[in-house]
């Protein structure tokens, strides 16, 4: 209960700092360097890095809307648009396809399962089961799947996916598609908005492709400069398929002219291509049709390079509330280089029981009656008063 009071009675205790000058080469060299530190980390940093000074808004509406252009041949056919772009909205994400592998004329009867369902006799297929990772339903017999070896009979969309696929590559034209990726953002705080696109009627846009010196807002970009920006080698891509990331960055000092607002492109692979088991891209469709009064289909295993258009942003504009806030902070840093160099005075210099002695007095409730006020009045000026202690030790 003394620890208690005693620490009660301190708690109403008033500390006034005192200054003290120490005249000591290595410790003021110390203290100004700190003090030097902290205003490069302000101005540079804090006000001419990060900006300091401005109001930001950073994650500006934006709308995306693409467009591919172009043709191909495969082995049997000649491609467009409609058939190799999914979906066809074109909006932010979407697939090129650039390779397929067909089962063609599956209709709905009972045919072997793929290997997955092996068998050796009619008790390992039981009627009616559906696996999740097969094909069909199992009508409880064991058939010939090859030569060799046997598997599950199922009711199914029939030849199965591995019976009678063929292989086709689109790879050969699809470096040279282009793609118009138009984008429109606004930052709502400010009132600002800006597209990445050329508002000319001249034609520009058919002419033109992108190139981030001469042709910075003709957002039409070659598949083909897309993966090479992002580092991937096209036939490996197109043979496999691949996520790439078009990355868009507005990121806008609007004290400046609208002119100095302009996005920055910059392209990466997004899907884990170290990982085998999930990198690359491919999923299935299927095109249906009539053949022989039955419903008939081809089914689709298509690899592409799938697209898709990020983008960020970030926007700033003075204002004087942060100005205040963060010069308020930097004057207020300025007081960690005297903490500092207080505690290395009153822990590792040598005459430290001294400087401790000269920087704290304590003033007992006993010596206040000692203590002389001398007030000073004069008819003209405003009264002054100073507080004189005759034991008081002698400054330095």
């Amino acid at each position: 209960m003394t620890g208690f009071g005693s620490f009660w009675r301190d708690f109403w205790n008033y500390e006034t700092p005192k200054m003290i000058v120490v005249k000591n080469h290595n410790l003021g060299i110390i203290y100004r360097l700190i003090q030097l530190l902290i205003l490069v980390y302000f101005i540079w940093y804090v006000f001419s890095n990060q900006k300091g000074y401005q109001e930001c808004e950073s994650g500006p509406e934006s709308s995306v809307v693409t467009k591919v252009k172009g043709v191909t041949p495969s082995q049997h056919k000649v491609w467009d648009v409609e058939e190799y772009v999914k979906p066809p909205e074109g909006g932010s994400v979407f697939s090129i396809i650039t390779r397929v592998e067909a089962t063609p004329s599956q209709t709905q009867k009972t045919c072997p399962e793929n290997l997955r369902a092996s068998c050796s006799s009619d008790s390992e297929c039981a009627v009616g089961e559906v696996e999740m990772l097969g094909n069909g339903m199992k009508t409880g017999r064991c058939v010939p799947y090859n030569i060799t070896k046997k598997t599950c009979e199922v009711m199914a969309w029939c030849p199965v996916e591995n019976g009678a696929t063929f292989s086709e590559s689109l790879a050969k034209m699809a470096p040279e598609f282009t793609i118009l990726i138009k984008n429109s953002i606004h930052f709502p705080r400010f009132h600002f908005s800006k597209e990445n696109i050329k508002d000319n009627r001249d034609g520009y846009l058919r002419k033109c492709t992108f190139n981030e010196t001469t042709d910075l807002y003709c957002p039409i970009f070659k598949l083909g400069f897309i993966v090479e920006q992002a580092g991937e080698n096209f036939s490996e891509l197109a043979e496999k398929g691949g996520v790439i990331g078009v990355i868009i960055d507005w990121n806008c000092n609007l004290d400046l002219p609208d002119s100095e607002c302009n996005p920055r492109y910059s392209f990466r692979r997004l899907d884990p291509k170290w990982t085998q088991v999930s990198s690359g891209y491919n999923y299935r469709f299927a095109k249906y049709y009539q053949y022989g009064g039955r419903s008939t289909r081809t089914l689709i295993k298509a690899y592409g390079i799938r697209i898709d258009v990020i983008v960020h942003g970030q926007a700033g504009k003075f204002s004087l509330i942060p100005t205040i806030i963060n010069l308020a902070t930097a004057l207020t840093s300025i007081g960690v280089a005297s903490f500092l160099c207080d505690w290395i005075l009153l822990t590792f210099m040598n005459k430290n029981k001294v400087y401790s002695a000269r920087k704290f007095d304590q003033i007992p409730k006993s010596a206040e009656a000692s203590v002389k006020m001398e007030f000073n009045t004069t008819n003209s000026g405003p009264q002054t008063f100073s507080l004189v202690d005759p034991k008081a030790p002698i400054p330095l």
